[in-house]
Parts: C-alpha cells; sequence; structure tokens
C-alpha cells in the first residue's frame, strides 16, 4: 500500500485515502493544474502545445517526489521536443518542459528518506511546464532556495561544462570562439573557457550583449550585426581558433569553420538557425567540408547532453560550489525588457520561445509560475 507525505500534513499519509489526499487535513495542493501540452508535431511552438487548465494534479510514486514548481527553463530544443525530432515514435498528446526548480509538496514513502516537504530542488525531467511535476528523487538535486540561478545550470550550464571538459581540451593561451555567447548555454562556455586561462572570442547580436560579454571577460565580443564575424576573425585571428563552442548552425557554422586554427576542434551543441524549419536544420557547406578538415587535421564533434548523463551530477556540484562560491555568474532572462513585459504564468512560455527566436535574450529564458489561486502554497 503507498504512503504519502504531504505539504500541510505534515506526516505520510497511507494512500488508502487517495480519492480524498488532494484536501486531506487543508492541504494545500489542488486538485487540478495547468499544465502545456503536444497536441500536434510541429516546430511551431504556438501551432504544436496547447495550455490546459485542468488536468489532475499526478501523484508521485514510491521513489518520486511531486514539486510544485516556481520558475522553468524555456530552451531553444523545446521547439524540436515539440517537433517529434528527438524520438520519432512518440504519440502526441505529451508535456512539455524539460527543467524546473520549485518545492517538495509530496513524495513516497522511499524518497522521505532524502527529501522533506517544503525542501527546495531544481530537476532535469520532462513535463515541467507545469504548475506541479512528478520528478523521480534520484534525478532531483537539492538546492539553498527556489531561485531562478539554479535553473540556468541544469541544461546550458551542465551542457557548456561537461562538453567542454570532455571534448574541449582547454588550456591556457588557446584561442577559443564562442557562438551565441550571450544566450544561456553561451554565457558558460564564455566563463569556463576564461577559468582555463583561454583567449575568448563570443559572437553576439547587440551592443548591450557585447558590454554583458565583456562583464563576463570576454577578450572579443563581436556584434554580427555592427561588425561581420569572418572579416574579424581573419584579420585578427589570421592564425585561427582552436576551440570552437557553436550553437548556430547554417552560415555561422560555415564561418567557425573557416576559422579552425591547424588541429583545430569544433563541438557543435546545437544549429538554433535551422530549429524552425520544417527538416530542422540549416544549410552548410558539407560538400567541402571533409577537405576543409583534412587540410588542417582539424575536427567537428557532436555534444549531447542525453549521451553524457553518467558525467552530469558530478557537474552539477561543481557548477553549485562555483555558484555558491561568486566564481559564476548565472545570467537569468525573465522578459523584464519583453514588449508585455516579464515572463509569469504558463500562457507567458509562449511569448518566452518568441522572444528566444528573435534573439532577445540575454542569457538563460526563465518564467516564474506565482502561486495559483486555486493554491495556498
Amino acid at each position: 500500500m503507498m504512503r504519502l507525505a504531504l505539504a500541510g500534513a505534515r506526516a505520510i499519509v497511507d494512500m488508502s485515502y487517495s480519492r480524498h489526499f488532494l484536501d486531506f487535513q487543508g492541504s494545500a495542493i489542488p486538485r487540478a493544474m495547468q499544465k502545456l501540452v503536444v497536441t500536434r508535431l510541429s516546430p511551431n511552438f504556438r501551432e504544436a502545445v496547447t495550455l490546459r487548465w485542468d488536468c489532475p494534479v499526478p501523484l508521485p510514486g514510491d521513489g518520486d517526489l511531486l514539486v510544485r514548481n516556481r520558475f522553468v527553463g524555456v530552451n531553444a530544443s523545446d521547439i524540436n521536443y515539440s517537433a517529434g525530432r528527438y524520438d520519432p515514435s512518440v504519440k502526441t498528446p505529451f508535456d512539455a518542459g524539460f527543467e524546473g526548480v520549485g518545492e517538495v509538496v509530496a513524495l513516497g514513502l522511499s524518497s522521505s528518506a532524502t527529501f522533506t516537504v517544503g525542501q527546495a530542488v531544481a530537476y532535469m525531467a520532462p513535463g515541467s511546464f507545469a504548475e506541479y511535476t512528478v520528478v523521480p528523487a534520484s534525478t532531483a538535486i537539492p538546492v539553498p532556495a527556489v531561485k531562478p540561478e539554479y535553473l540556468t545550470l541544469l541544461v546550458s550550464g551542465t551542457t557548456a561544462y561537461i562538453s567542454l571538459k570532455e571534448l574541449g581540451e582547454l588550456s591556457e593561451g588557446r584561442k577559443v570562439l564562442v557562438t551565441a555567447a550571450a544566450g544561456g548555454t553561451g554565457q558558460f562556455a564564455v566563463q569556463l573557457a576564461k577559468k582555463a586561462k583561454c583567449h575568448v572570442i563570443g559572437t553576439c547580436s547587440s551592443d548591450e550583449k557585447s558590454a554583458f560579454l565583456k562583464s563576463l571577460g570576454c577578450d572579443r565580443p563581436i556584434n554580427y550585426n555592427g561588425e561581420h564575424v569572418g572579416a574579424v576573425l581573419k584579420q585578427e585571428y589570421p592564425r585561427g581558433v582552436d576551440v570552437v563552442y557553436e550553437s548556430v548552425g547554417g552560415a555561422m557554422f560555415d564561418l567557425a569553420v573557416d576559422a579552425l586554427a591547424t588541429k583545430g576542434r569544433l563541438i557543435v551543441v546545437g544549429f538554433v538557425s535551422g530549429y524552425q524549419t520544417p527538416t530542422g536544420l540549416s544549410p552548410v557547406k558539407a560538400v567541402t567540408l571533409p577537405a576543409k578538415l583534412l587540410k588542417k587535421s582539424a575536427s567537428v564533434q557532436g555534444f549531447f547532453l542525453n549521451h553524457y548523463l553518467s558525467k552530469y551530477r558530478a557537474a552539477m556540484d561543481h557548477l553549485l560550489k562555483m555558484y555558491a562560491s561568486g566564481e559564476l555568474v548565472c545570467k537569468v532572462d525573465l522578459g523584464g525588457l519583453s514588449a508585455e513585459g516579464r515572463f509569469t504564468g504558463l500562457e507567458s512560455v509562449f511569448r518566452a520561445v518568441d522572444y528566444m527566436y528573435m534573439r532577445k535574450n540575454t542569457g538563460k529564458i526563465a518564467v516564474e509560475l506565482p502561486h495559483s489561486v486555486h493554491s495556498k502554497l
């Protein structure tokens, strides 16, 4: 028989009372919640996703936590997920969102050995675009407080840390080019490369973002709306760059390949310029790529976080320590400068995705989920 700890009850409650569970002893967990559901496969997030208002709040299993989400993260790959690109066999409907930060409001008996009701946790798991998400206790990460800064580390921070550690071979004096450097993951690639005493070049789309990159220690920000990236690289770095952290794709990928030094390495962490297209791809000069790599003994390697999950917990622990000690800036963009203001509530996730693809964000985009009118939490 399942037993469960409940917020408001402060006890492990016998789930033979499950039909009364949601209002047991005045518990603040409502019977229903809002969540975003992919109802049609499409890279157009607004076409693919529906906000559902009256979904049952899920019950955690024995080894699970029920988390009341306070902040959820928006990723460029959210539209790849809504298009079904990560699993061609996927059938709609399915829940959207990859990551969240919030409080534990209920948990299974086994989970109560390591977590408590009211504890702040961060997690990377499907279905975060919801007021409540069931999270396996084994993957939840305790954090000191419910702050959006912790959200920045879950996908964006770990992608930069693990990829550069495993593939980058960073060392003092190396020249590192980071594309989309002022974005959610780019900000961490810049900082981690500087920690390794590298010379860092970062591309971005505005003078304001250039200023942000300088504040992180970036040696040479390039605002591609004011300067031509290829021309700058040829003139100022005639011997090329040693490492490229590349997330844009298309023409930017081609420029980065041409800028590689002898034995240079290009790490592909994404190709966001193509995600909104029907194929999810943006054209690159693939015909000439083998010859270019051979000529320089250079390499191109992909990085997908799910293939490195054995390294994930250690990476998160390291990044959390860096943030706690003031060694790491975790820039969050909650949409305060967007036309309609701060991203608040699940309905604003649509706006946040648009904001990202208009290249407006500086740092990681996060959406705040306020207290529900149906909840005392």
